[in-house]
């Protein structure tokens, strides 16, 4: 096992789901106004687990395994089981992997008889991905020596080598605070790469939900919470060391209890304490099966120009071709996604003419898009639709956003 740092019920359905029954694009009609037209749930997902089934099964196999044994790299206190007792459905769509003070099977540790147990589950082997949005919503435990973790391995495992994401890490002793990091050569346990995210006025992580993600793309990394972008990071960060982290990575989530970053429980410990995971999700953004084309005027598609995943690369239209350039996922945050990045708005501007673009996900409201029946696309900060400029349909037409008319060159059908 890896050394580390010591330191929604919203599944996500087809694009096409949006236009059910449009199946090419139409004539001009009227456009209901974009502030009041409700947005659509979208897209599928290279991997999803919601979790749903009987109270005490466990995890879905196809998916997931589930790792045992000890860490004294770290020195946890745990012992992770086989078996459902530390990690199992909850029959109300959440996964709960479960810390208790108690060694029921006899476990011996690194340090003698093991004091607690707890679970740990991976996708090695069954799923893994390169670049995406990658995303869990869970509710964390609390209390001195909790350490709950969602964060990812690259293949094949050589460590600090192969590379770790870490998207969201908590110790106890910071219940307002969670932690994103890579670690690489040159730059793991204590020296990996990082930032902090902190709640507003105190609140706790384990009072509710929160949504833990990564936007990863050739050559970044961008972390957020609930939507909310607090780092990036890019082989400029490194200092002239390996960046390792364009190349596949599996899933990894486990609550581990005690070791050298969170310290151990004590007496002000409430115990078992749970990490309650509602959903998982990762939306590859080279995955057919992950992705659907959006067509515009003439039957084309909306496109990146060159397949440039770079930023500030112009989005048009083009002949439709079935390539990475053209295959589009819609986030449960709101954004449209190609080539591990967002559909955006230039130097986030509302005005009639501002052109759309490729850039990194910030979270901004200048990269949200609402997807009403009436086929429009639109950007409800500047309340303005998707747009061909010119109600041109040539190849290379760069898109726009313009105030919603109804026209034909503001109509959109996905898949």
């Amino acid at each position: 096992m890896a050394s580390r740092r010591p330191l929604r019920r919203c599944l996500l359905a087809a694009l096409s789901a949006v236009l059910a029954g449009a199946a090419a694009v139409g004539p001009a009609q009227a456009s209901p106004s974009p502030a009041s037209a409700a947005p659509t749930a979208a897209m599928f997902s290279g991997f999803s687990d919601t979790f749903d089934g009987p109270a005490g099964a466990a995890v879905d196999s196809a998916k997931w395994q589930t790792e045992t044994g000890d860490n004294v790299n770290n020195h946890e206190r745990q012992y992770y089981t086989p078996g459902t007792r530390n990690a199992a459905l909850d029959g109300q769509g959440h996964l709960v992997i479960t810390a208790r003070r108690e060694n029921p099977g006899g476990y011996q540790c690194w340090y003698g008889t093991c004091q607690y147990t707890s679970a740990r589950l991976n996708t090695s082997g069954k799923f893994d991905a390169q670049y995406g949005h990658v995303e869990a919503r869970m509710k964390i435990p609390r209390g001195q020596g909790m350490w709950p973790a969602f964060w990812m391995l690259g293949t094949p495992v050589n460590w600090p080598d192969s590379g770790e994401i870490d998207i969201m890490e908590n110790v106890g002793f910071e219940p307002s605070t969670v932690h994103g990091t890579i670690h690489g050569p040159g730059y793991s346990g204590s020296g990996g790469i990082g930032a902090a995210y902190s709640l507003p006025n105190g609140q706790a992580f384990a009072d509710a939900f929160h949504t833990f993600a990564v936007d990863w793309a050739p050559g970044s990394i961008t972390w957020s919470v609930d939507g909310t972008v607090y780092q990036r990071r890019t082989p400029a960060d490194l200092g002239g060391r390996t960046w390792v982290f364009d190349k596949p990575f599996f899933l990894i989530l486990n609550l581990a209890v005690g070791g050298y970053w969170p310290g151990d429980p004590d007496g002000s410990t409430s115990m078992p304490q749970q990490l309650v995971v509602d959903s998982v999700s990762v939306t590859t953004s080279d995955s057919p099966a992950g992705a659907l084309p959006i067509r515009g005027p003439a039957g084309k598609c909306v496109d990146v120009a060159g397949a440039n995943p770079a930023d500030g690369t112009p989005v048009q239209l083009y002949d439709c071709n079935g390539t990475a350039a053209q295959q589009w996922t819609a986030g449960s945050d709101g954004t449209l996604r190609a080539l591990g990045k967002c559909l955006d708005v230039k130097d986030n501007a509302t005005a009639d003419g501002s052109q759309v673009q490729l850039w990194d996900c910030t979270g901004g409201p200048n990269q949200k898009w609402a997807l009403p029946a009436a086929r429009d696309i639109v950007n409800p900060q500047a309340d303005k639709c998707l747009d061909a400029t010119g109600g041109s349909s040539a190849n290379g037409t760069r898109l726009q956003i313009w105030t919603c008319t109804g026209a034909a060159n503001q109509k959109w059908t996905v898949g």
